[in-house]
């Protein structure tokens, strides 16, 4: 298991869902349908939890 980061190579916006896919061993496609879908039945605050976690792993 790596170290939770953002990741460099794999990123869309700021390579959360890439650095939580490398630290999970999960394909990054489904870490992002899965912020996709959490974000239309609004579970959560899923957009806020992205941007916290860039901050945080920034």
């Amino acid at each position: 298991m790596s170290k939770l980061s953002l990741s460099k190579t794999d990123k869309k916006l700021a390579g959360v869902c890439g650095g939580l896919a490398a630290w999970s061993n999960v394909d990054v496609k489904i870490i992002r349908i899965l912020f996709v879908i959490a974000t239309l039945i609004g579970a959560g605050s899923p957009i806020l939890i992205y941007f916290l976690l860039a901050l945080i792993l920034n």
